[in-house]
C-alpha cells in the first residue's frame, strides 16, 4: 500500500532534523569545502569534492584532501597564480576514472574563468542571471565550462547535463551545498542568484531506493526527469526548500537502510 501524504511528510520532516547537522559533516564530502572561508576557495574545493563524489566516502574524502595538498590548501590563489612545473605534481592523479587529464583542464577552466568572474556562481544562472530553470542552468555550465578549445572530449563525461538525460546527482549534490541556507550550517548558502526552491534533489542509489519505497518515484529508469519528478514530489512538503529533503532521503537510506 502506498503511504499517505502526511506519513510520508512526518517521516521526513523528522529525518531531514535529524541529519541536516553539523554531526553529518566530518563524513560526508561537504567536509572538504567546509575546511575554508573564502568563497572562492568554498567553491573550487567544493565542486571537486563533488565531481569525485562516486565510490565510498572515506576514498572520496581522501582523495579531496590530496588535491587540496596539491593546491597548498589555498585552491582560489593557486588556480590564478599557479606556474607551470606546480601542475607536475597532478600528474598520476587517479579517482575511479577521473584521472590527471581531466584534473588539469579543470584547473585550466578555472584559471581562465576566475580571471574573468568574481564567483563559479554565474557560470550556472548566466551573466545577467538569465537562466529561470535548473535544466537551463546545468546545461549552461556544462557548456561554459567545455567552451575551450582546448577541453578534452573523455572529460564531458564527468561534467553531467540534463541535455544527456542525466540526473546530474553530483551537480545538484553541490548546487545544494552553494544555495541552501539555514540555521543547521551544513549546507553554505553563499550563492543568492538562485533560489532554493528551484534546486533538484540529488538521486544517488541510496536517495532513489528510498524515495521509491515511498512512492516518490514512478518512472522507471533514473533520469533527468525522474529527479525533477521526485523534487515536485518533495516541493509538496516545502515549496520552498524541497531539497533539504535529500538529508532525509539520504540518512534513511544509507545509516538506517530504510
Amino acid at each position: 500500500m502506498k503511504p499517505d501524504f502526511n506519513s510520508v511528510k512526518a517521516l521526513l520532516d523528522d529525518r531531514a532534523e535529524k541529519y541536516n547537522q553539523p554531526g553529518f559533516i566530518p563524513h560526508d564530502p561537504i567536509s572538504i569545502p567546509h575546511r575554508f572561508t573564502k568563497k572562492q576557495d568554498i567553491e573550487i574545493s567544493g565542486f571537486f569534492a563533488a565531481i569525485l563524489a562516486w565510490g565510498q566516502r572515506k576514498t572520496i574524502i581522501n582523495n579531496c584532501l590530496k588535491l587540496m595538498d596539491f593546491m597548498d590548501y589555498a585552491p582560489h590563489d593557486f588556480v590564478l597564480h599557479h606556474q607551470e612545473q606546480d601542475l607536475t605534481r597532478f600528474l598520476g592523479f587517479k579517482h575511479r576514472t577521473f584521472n590527471d587529464t581531466d584534473l588539469l583542464y579543470l584547473l585550466f577552466f578555472f584559471r581562465q574563468y576566475y580571471q574573468r568572474h568574481e564567483s563559479l556562481e554565474t557560470a550556472f544562472t548566466g551573466e545577467q542571471n538569465q537562466l529561470q530553470t535548473q535544466k537551463q542552468r546545468l546545461e549552461h555550465f556544462h557548456n561554459t565550462v567545455f567552451s575551450l578549445e582546448e577541453a578534452p572530449h573523455r572529460t564531458r563525461k564527468h561534467i553531467s547535463t540534463p541535455a544527456r538525460k542525466s540526473a546530474c546527482k553530483r551537480l545538484n549534490m553541490y548546487l545544494r551545498w552553494m544555495v541552501r541556507q539555514d540555521k543547521a550550517g551544513v549546507d553554505f548558502g553563499i550563492w543568492r542568484n538562485l533560489p532554493m526552491a528551484d534546486l533538484i534533489c540529488p538521486c544517488d542509489v541510496h536517495v532513489e531506493r528510498v524515495a521509491r519505497r515511498l512512492g516518490l518515484i514512478s518512472r522507471k529508469q533514473m533520469d533527468w526527469e525522474t529527479a525533477e519528478e521526485l523534487t515536485a514530489h518533495l516541493s509538496a512538503f516545502d515549496p520552498a526548500d524541497p531539497v533539504r529533503y535529500d538529508f532525509a532521503l539520504f540518512g534513511l537510506g544509507v545509516e538506517e537502510k530504510f
